[in-house]
């Protein structure tokens, strides 16, 4: 696990500036405690930082092939580089290491750009061919590990965080009006945007060829859910999911892999918990696992992270977060955060990650399994809303609509004020405007009430991005096309963002089994009501499950790694949220209508409506703002 960075001028004689390379490496130290690399030569400039996981003696970079024309710096793991080397050995490749990075230089001498398709792991690398001139970046298939690039003159700049791109004096700092506006919508910046005008981020399954001042841009992987609707399987459920279930307990093994300390995230949702309990079926001793507790109890979960960790006899560690440690550890988020993402979670998701950086170096958690398996409650609900729409006549749902929104505000976890003001929100969108309604935070009427005029779009343009990825999948089930835009906008836009800079802010690798390629490509082939039975989200994944976890686990609805924000910015965070939002910041700024913020504001602080998702979303972008244009 590592960052990595550099640059490349289209003029191969051109000199490149070390000190710019080592200001932009050093910006992302805290990727890679445990040394540093680079590689300069006319025209081409890489670094990287590493923290040793596999081959921690012989594995530092960057790498090269036998005669030193090949060499590549990589963030990430390559899980099937054991196999991979032996393929590699008896095509007559020479190793210099026992690294899974060595892996990647031998693929490309012998495939090419195709060597992307003979790699399963989590990755982003750069590798300059120098006999070509010609320097090849890619990303791993579901964007696990990040990569930035920007294309300024006739040079093309790469990073791990868009932080040490900044840091390089040639990328201008312009707030990108677009970005805004989707990242109000959407909570996140999706891909290729950034938050910035010059800099893009290499989407999922992507790979970048730069050569002689020409940047071309491909995709070499994307899911297919086609494949589900236009084969059916031969297998019945139940041998559907024990087969699963052992796909998903090689794609564990392979990702217990490690040279050094390795534990897991344990929440005593169904994902970890499935994870823990492979992983425990797996090593020879006690696995380590940690988690949250929430002093609010309409937030905690730890009951049910003790009784599976009980059950399946892990070392169990558990950390409890308060008012107090979030006020601690949120200036901080804004530090690691070098794009806004209002997903709160980020928090306790940092202060897991420290506290498990104690003890462990490398850690596997249950994340992506929502995405894959049909595990959102929003799933759920467009299965009830297309029943809501056929039975209930348009009156009555607007009447229904209007009724609801005179419930009373509840700031607890997901209470039944949010979710059925989140559902009848919807009943007069198209599917793909009403998911992201409720996932996300601003809608367009609630835009037009808090941004500048000058900074406004034209409300259809805002779901282009969600637009552009339907015309990309060839699956036809309406639920398959929602799991096919949660996997390139939610789960790349928010949720590995969130686990990359929370695990990487304390050097600690974090591993995703769900998203391990042969998982993706059995999921393929299931049929979504196999993993949405009627309202039974991830029923395949606890009918695999169902002999190594307790019952009341299994049974367990989606809940979240929420925390009480709603109720701490009426009281802890209120003199926080006053001042970045306060109305002679706003004016001053000159993006936000402070007198729309300030009204925002005011009708939480009184509970007149639970504004949480809006007003974290803004205070982000304040963070952010203040670090990056202060």
């Amino acid at each position: 696990m590592c960052g990595i960075c550099g640059y490349a001028h289209a003029d191969v004689q051109r000199a490149v500036n070390a000190a710019y390379l080592r200001a932009m490496n050093d910006t992302i130290r805290h990727r890679g405690p445990d040394s540093d690399g680079y590689y300069l030569q006319p025209g081409i400039a890489l670094a990287m930082r590493r923290l040793s996981i596999i081959d921690v003696a012989g594995g530092d970079q960057p790498i090269y092939n036998e005669d030193g024309t090949l060499a590549v710096i990589f963030n990430g793991e390559i899980y099937n580089f054991p196999e991979l080397r032996q393929k590699l050995l008896r095509l007559g490749h020479q190793f210099q290491t026992h690294s899974d990075t060595e892996c990647i230089v031998h693929a490309y001498e012998s495939w090419g750009e195709d060597c992307l398709s003979h790699l399963n792991g989590m990755f982003a690398f750069a590798l300059w061919d120098s006999k070509n001139q010609r320097l090849l970046v890619a990303r791993d298939r579901t964007g696990i590990k990040p990569l930035y690039y920007a294309q300024l003159h006739d040079t093309f700049y790469f990073a791990s965080e868009l932080k040490a791109l900044l840091a390089h004096p040639e990328l201008p700092r312009e707030l990108d009006e677009y970005a805004l506006d989707e990242y109000l919508t959407f909570e996140y910046v999706p891909a290729p945007r950034t938050i910035l005008r010059h800099a893009k981020k290499l989407p999922p399954g992507h790979a970048i060829s730069y050569h002689a001042g020409e940047l071309r841009v491909w995709s070499y992987w994307d899911q297919q859910l086609e494949r589900s609707e236009r084969t059916p399987t031969n297998s019945s459920f139940d041998e559907l999911a024990m087969q699963f279930r052992q796909v998903l307990k090689e794609a564990v093994r392979g990702e217990m892999l490690s040279d050094v300390p390795l534990g897991v995230f344990l929440s005593g949702g169904v994902d970890s918990s499935a994870v823990a309990a492979l992983m425990a079926e797996i090593n020879a001793g006690p696995v380590k696992s940690f988690s949250i507790a929430f002093e609010d109890e309409s937030f905690n979960e730890s009951h049910f992270a003790h009784q599976v960790a009980s059950h399946l006899g892990t070392d169990h560690h558990e950390l409890v977060l308060t008012s107090k440690k979030a006020l601690e550890v949120i200036p901080r988020v804004g530090e690691y955060l070098d794009e806004p993402l209002a997903d709160s979670s980020i928090v306790p998701t940092m202060l897991l990650c420290e506290f498990a950086r104690r003890q462990v170096t490398v850690a596997l958690g249950g994340d992506g399994g929502d995405e894959v398996l049909a595990g959102y409650s929003t799933l759920q609900a467009h299965r009830l809303m297309s029943v809501y729409k056929s039975v209930v006549p348009g009156p009555i749902r607007r009447l229904a609509t209007a009724a609801v929104n005179t419930l009373p505000t509840s700031f607890n976890n997901i209470s039944l004020d949010f979710k059925l003001k989140r559902f009848t929100v919807g009943h007069n969108l198209p599917l793909e405007v009403r998911h992201h309604t409720w996932l996300g935070s601003f809608d367009n009427h609630e835009k037009e009430a808090i941004l500048q005029r000058h900074l406004l779009r034209h409300p259809d343009a805002t779901y282009d991005v969600v637009k552009r990825h339907l015309e990309q999948t060839l699956a036809q089930h309406p639920l398959n096309r929602v799991l096919y835009l949660d996997m390139k906008m939610y789960l790349d836009g928010d949720i590995l963002p969130k686990v990359d800079r929370a695990s990487m802010s304390h050097s600690l690798e974090v591993r995703v089994p769900f998203l391990n390629y042969d998982v993706l490509c059995f999921l393929e082939q299931v049929p979504i009501d196999y993993k949405l039975q009627r309202l039974n989200t991830k029923a395949l994944l606890r009918k695999a499950m169902e002999k190594d976890l307790p019952p009341e686990i299994l049974a367990r609805g989606k809940k979240g790694f929420n925390m009480p924000v709603a109720r701490w910015l009426t009281s802890d965070l209120r003199e926080w949220a006053h001042d970045l939002l306060s109305h002679d910041r706003l004016k001053k700024q000159g993006i936000f209508n402070p007198d729309g913020v300030q009204k925002l504001l005011r009708e939480h602080m009184q509970q007149k409506r639970d504004a949480r998702k809006q007003l974290w979303t803004l205070l982000m972008f304040q963070m952010w703002h203040e670090r990056w244009f202060a």
